[in-house]
């Protein structure tokens, strides 16, 4: 499973509470425009509308060689999930302060998939006590590795 992009922001900003794959309802120029790595899902998120679920805000630039039938950048794209999958993200994504954020758009054998965060958000209190973790865990383990050198 080979990545085509991910969304770096999304953890910073979320704590993930479960992942979920989905596929993803694409056009020609849009899988070729993937593949040319033409795209960003920084702001882009999940909403379950009239009992589908929809990816919003994801911007798949039009492909450079398209014609006519060339695609919209920012059109919202169908997911393909479980009936029962949608009513249950559906339910979480309701709840306060719970959003549904792609993570990832990637390669599964010849079908690209996205996988879907549910992330609850995070305060600017939580975000600098994360950064602070990770930049403490950063400092241990070049220690440990320096201490092994020696």
């Amino acid at each position: 499973m080979a990545d085509i992009l991910q969304n770096a922001r999304a953890r910073h900003e979320y704590e993930v509470l479960e992942t979920v794959e989905a596929g993803l309802v694409l056009r020609g120029t849009e899988v070729k425009a993937l593949r040319a790595g033409r795209a960003q899902i920084t702001d882009a998120y999940a909403r379950m509308e009239r009992g589908q679920a929809w990816l919003h805000n994801a911007h798949i630039e039009e492909y450079s060689h398209g014609n006519i039938h060339n695609h919209l950048p920012k059109t919202p794209r169908r997911l393909l999930l479980h009936k029962s999958e949608i009513q249950r993200l559906g339910d979480i994504a309701n709840i306060k302060g719970h959003a549904l954020v792609p993570l990832a758009l990637y390669w599964k054998g010849n079908r690209i998939k996205v996988r879907l965060a549910v992330g609850k958000g995070r305060d600017a209190r939580d975000k600098r006590q994360e950064l602070r973790r990770r930049e403490d865990d950063r400092e241990m383990r070049q220690a440990m590795a320096r201490a092994r050198k020696s």
